[in-house]
């Protein structure tokens, strides 16, 4: 491939790719105006508007949010070119016109600058003076194709990045660097994602390699949605939507797609030639709004003026610029300077009041951090209210230091904990953050702009690991078992995690708040869930986070694992319907959040291209975990191999038993190869990737996924939910199919008549579930990990109110039960032969146990069922 001349300085210059709604622009369709001049501009202002920007501080990434210093930076910025090349081949307007240029932004509360070539250090020395960032594009998308080239004469691609980075490194206004912008979508799909995606790291280590401290980016956009390019400081999307519904669905997409790093809207903006000078600014003014209230760190409005060059021509018919040729300003103008003044939302807002409420036991470690952090929140109406939860520790004597309210109890749980803070709460929200945690400074901001956007009953956001909390905090941060939040919809979430969740006060006292038997953990589980009972539902807001601390011991993260699976099989037994047999959550939603055990699959995810690859959005979708990838990564695979280990010590007694051994190989291999695949490619954004303190964080994160689930089977086994428990009452009961009738003279809808069954069974403790749409079942009460029975229902009507409703019952048996007991059988019976007679006995038993189980659960679930019967109003004679 041989491309036209091309350079990454200032003589060089990629043209951004336009939306596919705009015409193509042709040499024939443009203009050969000459460049603006100085004498053809208005009257620079007198008066510079901008929001400061701090010179001594580079940009740095927190959470979602862009700092300069201890100062979160919204990056309220407008593209600027490409132009017609000057005389020395610069791609930027004469000096003069860049004083004005700038002077004028600043006036209009711009404070960023995006650029698609490197510009001369004079252009940054003049936006330094107007206080303004530039974010410097490396405009290497055009050599892309190299990738396919082998040729000798091939351009050293990388030497260029770090050339474009050299030329301006260390300037004090530099924002960051994008290495490229919107590579165009048949190429990549002709190359690949992956290649792709190992071509933009090169470029990105090149660009880090010459400025350490940079930020460095990709222009992406959704066309090539799909390229996963993790490794990126900051994310970078040009979206053009011209209806409000549709740009904030997106965003909300782009959010999920960015999880824990600033989204930056890289362009935004609308024709003024097709659409109109006014539209222009209407569309601006809610896209701008729009892109700030989805939690987005910055946006850039594409473009300054309608002056662009692009191609060896000027560009004269699209008109996408706040200003125009002349450098008038355009309605837009106006309406983007009001918006950007009220970023990240207007302070004219009604805000509701807020109760934050901090539950405590003995964290006087942590508390002043959190409570530091609530004193600098940026919200106009809040209060603080901490609840000390029986500590023998300093922690109320912290707490006393700051303006909030103090409320000591004796140690009762978290659950009650909370409760307390709910019935002194003076808020229409009550929003909950842990005493190991902290906010950002405009938390209670989005959350509360979420509740007064949406209907949702509860909103939670994420939760980050501070930096700097040490080597096993950072390690424990990308281990399983952290607190997550599962999403059913990029707006929509199952489950929002305890350390960040906040809820409309009068519907946390419809449910009649927080369940006080979950002392430690659990409690955030139980009342989403009883809030989506009701039929309300949960929100997300990514930009509404916290920093919450890690454990920072193992001894401290095992304890806490421990606790965990209590929690699970307390939840296990009052929600049996969101468990499966094996005792584990069904959740409908995707779990989001750092620390998830890589799943190990052969089958690869699928990119939706449309037909010929041209789909405008195109989008990468994962498969589900195969079954032993998700089975490797429960605890009871564990105690699996704890029996399988046992089985292969019985070759002691008898030899063929050593054949076991494969299988305990095969066993303890898949959960090994996940924790090394999960730590091999755990992300430490502040530690090199090649030093030693790299190399020693990732044999304790593998570690600690292998003691997560060990943790977690420690407490479940110690609550109860081991794999043989039995739910409900053990009575007599037929374990054959029954069927009867029962005549009623009052009528009942069949639906009313299932509910009271029901409802009968959940009175007893057991575990009933509804069958789904194909099923030819009604109700099955499972009783166990073994078996458990069903009940089918049909009503005949006989006219004058009276049915005859028909009722049939039968036991189901497992088939791993049977399959668990012919096995052991059969090899006790071949121990018994070769007079083994241990062994035998062991393996008799192995035999005996699961058949015996199968045999108690199905009776349990029988006996259920027509316990039920009896006692609902199925009759109603």
């Amino acid at each position: 491939m041989t491309p036209g001349p091309v350079n990454l300085g200032v003589c060089g210059g990629s043209a951004p790719v336009r939306p596919p709604t705009a015409a193509a622009t042709t040499p024939s369709a443009a203009s050969a105006s000459a460049p603006l001049r100085a004498d053809h501009l208005p009257p620079a202002p007198t008066t510079p508007a901008a929001p400061p920007v701090t010179a001594a501080y580079p940009p740095t990434v927190r959470g979602k949010f862009l700092f300069a210093g201890d100062e979160k930076f919204y990056v309220r910025g407008v593209t600027y070119g490409t132009f017609r090349p000057r005389a020395d081949g610069g791609e930027v307007p004469e000096p003069e016109v860049v004083e004005r240029d700038f002077a004028l932004m600043a006036a209009n509360g711009i404070n960023a600058i995006r650029t698609y070539t490197v510009p001369p250090r004079w252009l940054l020395d003049a936006a330094q003076r107007h206080r303004l960032r530039a974010m410097i594009g490396l405009p290497v998308e055009r050599y892309i194709g190299f990738l396919a080239d082998k040729s000798k004469d091939a351009p050293d691609i990388e030497e260029l990045v770090r050339a474009g980075v050299r030329a301006s490194a260390r300037h004090p206004a530099v924002l960051g660097y994008a290495i490229g912008n919107e590579i165009p979508a048949s190429l990549a799909r002709w190359f690949g994602r992956r290649r792709v995606e190992r071509y933009l790291e090169r470029l990105y280590r090149a660009a880090k390699d010459e400025a350490p401290g940079s930020l460095v980016t990709y222009v992406n956009y959704p066309s090539t949605e799909y390229l996963q390019l993790d490794f990126l400081d900051f994310v970078c999307y040009n979206v053009y939507l011209e209806t409000q519904e549709r740009l904030q669905t997106y965003l909300a997409r782009l959010q999920t797609l960015a999880g824990e790093r600033p989204l930056v809207m890289s362009e935004i903006g609308l024709d003024s030639r097709r659409n109109g000078e006014h539209a222009q600014a209407r569309t601006l003014d809610w896209q701008v709004r729009s892109a700030f209230a989805a939690g987005c760190a910055g946006a850039f409005v594409y473009a300054w003026t309608d002056e662009w060059y692009r191609g060896g021509a000027d560009v004269d018919d699209w008109d996408f610029g706040l200003t125009r040729r002349n450098r008038r300003p355009k309605p837009a103008l106006r309406a983007v300077r009001q918006a950007f003044a009220d970023v990240p939302f207007a302070p004219a807002l009604a805000w509701p009041r807020v109760s934050v409420v901090v539950c405590t036991c003995n964290g006087s470690r942590t508390i002043r951090d959190c409570l530091e952090g609530l004193r600098r929140l940026a919200y106009p109406d809040y209060e603080v209210i901490v609840v000390d939860d029986g500590s023998t520790d300093t922690t109320a004597a912290v707490a006393r230091q700051y303006d909030c309210r103090l409320i000591r109890t004796g140690n009762r749980g978290l659950a009650s904990a909370r409760n307390t803070g709910l019935e002194a709460s003076t808020g229409e929200i009550v929003a909950y953050i842990d005493d190991d945690a902290y906010p950002d400074p405009e938390w209670l901001t989005y959350l509360a702009a979420t509740f007064m956007s949406t209907s949702h009953a509860a909103v939670g956001g994420p939760n980050l690991a501070p930096p700097g909390d040490g080597l096993i905090a950072e390690c424990v941060a990308r281990a399983p078992g952290g607190p997550v939040h599962v999403l059913l919809s990029d707006h929509e979430a199952e489950h929002i995690p305890g350390c960040n969740m906040a809820f409309r006060k009068t519907s946390l006292e419809a449910i009649g708040g927080f369940d006080p038997q979950f002392r430690t953990a659990g409690d955030d589980v139980d009342v989403c869930w009883r809030l989506q009972q009701r039929g309300w539902t949960l929100g997300f807001s990514p930009a509404a986070m916290v920093w919450h601390h890690r454990r920072n011991s193992v001894r401290a993260y095992w304890k806490q694992q421990v606790g965990y699976g209590r929690a699970e099989a307390m939840l296990e037994r009052k929600w049996p319907e969101k468990y499966n047999g094996s005792g584990h959550i069904r959740w409908a939603g995707r779990i989001y959040g750092n620390g998830l055990t890589r799943a190990l699959g052969w089958r690869r995810a699928r990119i939706y291209h449309g037909v010929w690859g041209v789909a405008a959005y195109q989008s990468l979708y994962q498969p589900a975990p195969s079954l032993l990838a998700s089975l490797s990564q429960t605890p009871e695979w564990h105690l699996m191999i704890a029996i399988l280990a046992g089985l292969a010590a019985l070759s002691i007694h008898w030899s063929p038993l050593k054949l076991v051994l494969l299988l305990l190989l095969g066993a303890v291999l898949p959960p090994i190869a996940q924790a090394c695949l999960s730590a091999a490619r755990a992300a430490f954004p502040n530690v090199p990737a090649r030093g030693a303190a790299g190399l020693m964080r990732r044999p304790l994160t593998a570690a600690l996924h292998l003691l997560q689930p060990l943790a977690r089977l420690r407490g479940r086994l110690e609550e109860g939910l081991t794999p043989w428990r039995r739910r409900g009452t053990l009575r007599p009961a037929p374990l054959w199919p029954v069927t009867t009738s029962i005549w009623s003279e009052r009528w009942q809808a069949p639906d009313e008549r299932l509910r009271s069954v029901e409802a009968t069974i959940r009175a007893q403790g057991a575990c009933v579930l509804r069958g789904d749409a194909h099923d030819r079942w009604d109700l099955e009460v499972r009783g166990g990990f073994f078996g458990a029975a069903r009940l089918l229902v049909a009503v005949e009507e006989h006219g004058g109110g009276r049915q005859l409703v028909r009722l049939r019952s039968w036991p189901v048996v497992r088939l791993r039960g049977p399959v668990l007991a012919l096995g052991f059988a059969v090899f006790a019976l071949a121990a018994a032969l070769d007079h083994a007679w241990v062994a035998a006995a062991v393996l008799g038993l192995g035999a005996f146990l699961p058949a015996l189980r199968t045999l108690e659960q199905c009776t349990t679930g029988v006996a259920t069922i027509t316990q039920a019967l009896r006692g609902s109003r199925l009759g109603g004679t």
